[in-house]
């Protein structure tokens, strides 16, 4: 195949030929012919490069054939002016370096004669970039024992002497106090939220009734009972809140606000003496009682119409209760007189105490709205301890130790304060155990402070960060502190296998049976103790230990039966507790599972 270079001589040839001859002959240009095809194969030999320049040969060769031909009617081409002919001598050429291997992108970008062919373009395009999640950022584990700069110390985790042990023992004093005393506020009883969760339409039923009273501006009363540990307190103080804030931005008088626990007055009575004191502070009752000026002064039409309406937010109400329950009918009845302003809110614990003193007061004409708060379920428990625990910036609990504890809280009484009692009593037990290994550090130091041996737990001390968390047997131990039983105490106290015939057991009646056999009872033993590789006890002495457990109460053996493995078996205790008195130990734990 002839060069590309030989290619444009043979035109320059040619057309200096035709140049002198007037009709030049009739000949076949290269531009009339079908473009030359280059295969594959063929293209990658010759290569980008070589491409380019056929492309300008090929442009050259166009333009001359349009100057042979000339424009207009005269058909004859004009004489073209040759290089040959040029009086200037021609400039030799200079002889050219090699050419270097460039890539397809370089050589593009460096003609300026190569017309667009995308590929320019489609380099110097940005390729949009893809959108990315942002990163779901998990909280690092919480590190009680504090992270001690050794820079600060001067120290190296080569050096040995006892001056590294007690700075670091120092050091990591202080800053397990400080961490331990942010993760118990944020699990004290005084510690308020700024959100009440689980409360919000309880919250929203009281807040709708003291709207409504004040924009028609009418008394009323209302009954908050519920367990211990229901956010009662502390939906009534939200609710407050909210009641202020809304009266200013609804262009209402806002009311005031009299807050007290019925506990801290000496005498039931003086309940009246602390209402009457909010309207006249300096007045003093003579001869006449708190509750008959009261009464006076919601008989009478006030004598400016820009009086107030009171908000009484009465804790405790069932330390009112007295034998004839005349302090509590006075009380609710001061919101039926025709200019009273007050609207009364009543808190108590009791549930029963509503059944126990509406049908009176409904015969008085002021029977209260009652508004129930149900016992927190074990899903509002968790939630409202992973919200407590969501401000500090490290993980404290593992998910199941605050799972164990909404669990049995809720099973037990559903009571929010213990919960969070029990929380904190599990990370003192952290802390006693963090507390007895140091000191354990500081005393064989204190032995022989040069050994190496000696030097290593102290390293150790330093980087372990991972499992100094509340563990479930923290939570285990601090639950059992909380809820003492008989029955949790003598589980703990049987001998192993006695132990696990009550883990059998717990499994056994786990479905849709209540009963089973001894001899159904012994497989399910003998199935726990060979897969955990335990030698099981004979089936005489099974039976013996099966009567030592009804003797205390744990089984109940009945049946008349003389053989004694067709005796009915039956568990006698709630399956719960087998769990948490055993589920300390990894052994029954994974026979319980």
């Amino acid at each position: 195949m002839p060069s590309i270079a030989d290619r444009s001589v043979e035109l320059e040839s040619n057309a200096v030929g035709s140049a002198g001859v007037s009709t030049p002959p009739k000949r076949r240009l290269r531009s009339n012919s079908s473009p030359m095809k280059l295969s594959p194969m063929k293209c990658k030999r010759v290569g980008i490069s070589s491409v380019v320049k056929l492309r300008s040969v090929k442009v050259e060769s166009e333009r001359s054939v349009e100057e042979v031909v000339g424009s207009g009617s005269d058909l004859t081409p004009q004489k073209r002016k040759l290089r040959s002919d040029s009086s200037s001598p021609m400039k030799p050429r200079p002889v050219s370096s090699p050419m270097k291997c460039k890539s397809a992108r370089r050589n593009l970008n460096a003609c300026t004669s190569t017309p667009a062919n995308g590929i320019e373009k489609y380099f110097s395009q940005k390729k949009p970039q893809a959108f990315c999640k942002p990163p779901v950022v998990a909280k690092p584990n919480w590190n009680p024992r504090g992270k001690p700069c050794l820079n600060k110390l001067g120290l190296n985790f080569g050096t040995k002497c006892v001056c590294f042990v007690s700075k670091l023992a120092n050091c990591v004093e202080l800053v397990d106090k400080e961490q331990m005393r942010i993760v118990k506020e944020a699990l004290h009883l005084s510690t308020v939220p700024s959100t009440v969760a689980c409360r919000d339409v309880e919250q929203k039923r009281v807040l709708e009734f003291c709207k409504s009273c004040i924009e028609q501006e009418k008394p009323g009363s209302l009954y908050v009972c519920g367990c211990p540990g229901t956010g009662k307190s502390l939906s009534m103080e939200k609710v407050k809140q909210l009641l202020v804030n809304w009266a200013g931005e609804g262009r209402f008088q806002e009311p005031d606000v009299l807050e007290l626990n019925c506990t801290s007055l000496t005498k039931t009575s003086d309940i009246f003496a602390k209402i009457l004191g909010k309207y006249q502070p300096q007045k003093k009752a003579n001869g006449t009682t708190s509750l008959q000026l009261l009464q006076k002064l919601y008989s009478q039409k006030p004598q400016s119409d820009g009086t107030k309406m009171m908000l009484i937010i009465a804790d405790e109400l069932d330390y009112l209760i007295t034998k004839d329950r005349a302090v509590l009918h006075d009380l609710f009845m001061l919101t039926t007189y025709p200019f009273s302003r007050c609207i009364l809110l009543g808190v108590a614990n009791a549930i029963d105490l509503a059944d126990r003193f509406v049908p009176k007061l409904q015969s008085l004409n002021c029977k209260p709205m009652v508004i129930t708060f149900r016992a927190y379920s074990k899903d509002q428990i968790l939630k409202i301890l992973q919200e407590r625990l969501m401000a500090l910036p490290c993980t404290v609990f593992q998910p199941h130790a605050l799972e164990l504890c909404a669990r049995k809280v809720a099973a037990a009484s559903g009571d929010m304060r213990k919960a969070l009692c029990i929380s904190r009593s599990a990370i003192e037990m952290l802390e006693a155990e963090l507390r007895e290994s140091t000191d354990k550090l500081n005393s064989s130091t204190a032995e022989n402070p040069f050994s190496e041996q000696q030097t290593a737990p102290a390293l150790a001390l330093v980087k372990k960060q991972e499992i100094d968390i509340v563990r479930i047997d923290h939570m285990a131990i601090a639950l059992s502190k909380t809820f003492k039983s008989p029955v949790v105490d003598t589980i703990q106290c049987l001998p192993q296998h006695q132990q696990i015939i009550m883990c059998s057991a717990a499994k056994h009646f786990r479905g849709v049976k209540k009963d089973t056999t001894i001899g159904e009872l012994n497989k399910s033993y003998v199935d726990i103790c060979k897969a955990t590789l335990i030698p099981p006890v004979g089936s005489f002495e099974f039976s013996s230990m099966c009567k030592v457990l009804n003797d205390q109460g744990l089984l109940k053996l009945s049946g008349q039966s003389r053989d004694i493995k067709s005796k009915r078996v039956t568990l006698n205790v709630d399956e719960g507790d087998i769990t948490f008195a055993l589920q300390g130990i990894r052994f029954f734990r994974t026979c319980l599972e």
